[in-house]
């Protein structure tokens, strides 16, 4: 009898709205997330929630400040972010980013308190750093999403509470990077230099995008942005194409040295209000060798065994290993 009492008593609640029914969840592969339509809009939404898996591509605070400040109140300033991007494996060409940011309530629609305290912000940090992560590994995602100018992110949905936190778990250490795709501007532009849309993504940006690649003998056509979180434009001297510089240690006034044609390594990301445009080659760091702009990690990814970063794999890096070997 009491259970039957029970069982009523939970199909009233939930017909008043008053219980909720559990997110929906499935693992799905980026190729499959990142779908979008002739419009450029996102077209995944089988589910609440999705697990993905892939190989991490960037340091969080490589790309975004995650310094938290709450006494920012200016409108769309969300203060301390943290961003990743993580790639698919094998056939799962596609790519996608985890974001979180601190106070979702500068944005218009969001309450009062729904952004994090800098305690509160620092203890999230701390939460999602615990797996102790680095770009090579194997990692898998769990979460909601929401699109952002071209693509789907997993995130919080600019929701602050525990029930909306997604996860990131440690599959395998070390794994080692995906060498990037070697890409040419004309496979990214058209010959308007007009980006190349293609919702079926079987060429062009959306084939790319989220992904690790490489762009070699460009030149740039003004560093005067060559600073943290600064936006260039490179060329093949033909079209041209964006670059995005994030907040590696190498990046600052003074410390680009590109004056020949060089090779650029990045993340192809996308930020665009129309959805079909607004794609740039994301840069997380430079380590000031004056031929490829491109992380170490990224450099190495593109040239295993090269473990001096000459451009070339020769019995210097042999030499080098060994003497690392000897090593106690």
């Amino acid at each position: 009898m009491k259970s039957f009492f029970v069982s009523v008593v939970v199909f009233a609640l939930a017909l008043a709205g008053v219980v909720k029914a559990a997110p929906t969840v499935s693992e799905v592969t980026h190729w499959q997330f990142q779908a979008v339509n002739a419009a450029g809009e996102q077209t995944y939404n089988a589910t609440d929630k999705v697990i993905l898996e892939g190989i991490l591509l960037n340091n969080p605070a490589d790309m975004l400040d995650p310094t938290p400040d709450d006494t920012i109140t200016e409108t769309f300033n969300l203060g301390g972010q943290w961003q990743i991007f993580f790639q698919g494996e094998g056939n799962d060409h596609a790519g996608t980013a985890v974001f979180m940011g601190q106070l979702y309530n500068n944005l218009p629609w969001i309450p009062p308190d729904g952004g994090y305290s800098n305690q509160e912000f620092i203890a999230e940090l701390g939460r999602l750093n615990a797996a102790q992560f680095s770009p090579g590994d194997r990692i898998r995602a769990t979460g909601y999403y929401l699109s952002y100018k071209g693509k789907l992110n997993i995130n919080e949905q600019h929701q602050k509470k525990p029930d909306h936190d997604f996860m990131i778990e440690l599959i395998k250490q070390g794994v080692g990077l995906p060498r990037p795709e070697a890409v040419d501007l004309d496979q990214l532009k058209d010959d308007n230099d007009k980006f190349i849309f293609d919702p079926a993504r079987t060429r062009g940006c959306e084939y790319y995008q989220g992904r690790l690649v490489k762009v070699e003998d460009v030149k740039l056509v003004d560093a005067s942005d060559w600073r943290p979180n600064g936006q260039l434009l490179i060329t093949d001297g033909a079209k041209t194409f964006p670059l995005k510089l994030g907040r590696g240690n190498g990046i600052y006034a003074g410390s680009n040295n590109l004056s020949e044609r060089f090779d650029v390594i990045g993340i192809m990301d996308q930020e665009s209000t129309d959805l079909k445009t607004g794609y740039w080659i994301y840069v997380m760091n430079y380590d000031g060798n004056g031929c490829v702009l491109a992380s170490r990690e990224h450099r190495l990814a593109d040239k295993p065994g090269d473990s001096n970063l000459d451009g070339v794999v020769n019995f210097a890096d042999l030499a080098r290993l060994a003497e690392d070997w000897l090593k106690e």
